[in-house]
């Protein structure tokens, strides 16, 4: 049986919020350079390289029927989608931005759990919900003003990956998530290189060797850094539970922050941060309510004690 190691758990974690920008840092640099369609190509083909040998080789399960390989291809077109959309909107918009307006997706997730599976949501939580939404309009308007619909982009990755993760949960019992990841980074790849190569049957060839020195390498790292970042996260839940793990997810947005000043000289501007510190604000409302009532829920489900077995006074 896995003992939590909550240390452990949290260092995993860590190095996510540090690798996931780091990706995406590396996408915006070759969104001028190479057409989304190749990046997706090179990013889940990098993904299934990996990953497929660390299956293999450690024998864990991948193979898929029924119900479950049919969400696993639902699953892989949405994964697409979602990082297709946040690929586009970085060659437009600053990374913070981008990064702050998809963590709309906490309150998305909170709001479909209810929906769509009934999950027990309280006025306080629906509260946070409105001012994560309004912090993330405060993140808009700026970006909208400046690049028009593409500021629009991260909402749908948000709303996308919200539908993912749905999914996710959904098969998680019946997948190993390593397994489960080679699988959609194989997929991913059938799906896409048919439009790749239409592009060069069209006389639109695409030639690596045209590509500067240091692309080559951006081209190589954009797959080993979203790779890594699953893997991370993955091995982080596996020693730490998500309740501990969840706060620490906002830690991408200073990173982004970071990051996109250092790389490309772009920082928020002020009603962008105040956006900022509201979404994150009442994403951590959303993740300590979470904690509360799970905490609750594990107190009236333990059985109680016999009258002999109670501790002295």
């Amino acid at each position: 049986m896995q003992t939590d190691r909550p240390v452990l758990g949290i260092l995993l974690m860590l190095g996510f919020c540090v690798v996931a920008p780091l990706g995406d840092a590396t996408a915006k640099l070759l969104g001028t350079r190479v057409g989304i369609t190749e990046l997706l190509l090179i990013r889940f083909a990098m993904q299934a390289a990996i990953l497929i040998p660390l299956v293999a080789a450690t024998g864990r399960t991948w193979r898929m029927q029924g119900l479950v390989l049919r969400l696993a291809w639902v699953r892989t077109c949405l994964h697409m989608a979602g990082i297709g959309a946040m690929f586009t909107a970085l060659k437009f918009m600053p990374l913070a931005d981008a990064v702050a307006i998809a963590f709309v997706m906490p309150f998305l997730m909170l709001l479909l759990g209810h929906w769509l599976l009934g999950e027990e949501v309280g006025p306080r939580r629906l509260l946070a919900c409105g001012a994560g939404f309004v912090g993330t309009l405060l993140v808009i308007q700026p970006s909208f003003a400046d690049v028009g619909w593409y500021a629009l982009l991260p909402v749908g990755v948000a709303v996308t990956f919200s539908f993912f993760m749905l999914i996710t949960r959904r098969i998680a019992h019946a997948t190993d998530p390593i397994g489960l990841q080679a699988v959609n980074g194989l997929m991913a790849t059938i799906l896409i290189l048919p439009f790749v190569v239409a592009t060069h049957l069209d006389g639109h060839e695409i030639d690596l060797t045209a590509l500067p020195p240091d692309s080559v390498w951006l081209l190589l790292a954009i797959g080993a850094l979203g790779t890594g970042a699953h893997l991370l996260m993955t091995w982080a839940l596996r020693f730490a539970p998500s309740a501990t793990l969840a706060p620490m997810q906002y830690l991408e947005i200073p990173v982004a922050t970071i990051a996109g000043f250092a790389i490309f000289g772009d920082l928020p501007n002020t009603m962008a941060t105040v956006g900022i510190l509201i979404t994150v604000g009442a994403g951590l409302y959303v993740v300590m309510r979470e904690q509360a009532t799970q905490r609750a829920r594990a107190r009236l489900t333990e059985p109680e004690m016999e009258p002999a077995e109670k501790p002295a006074q």
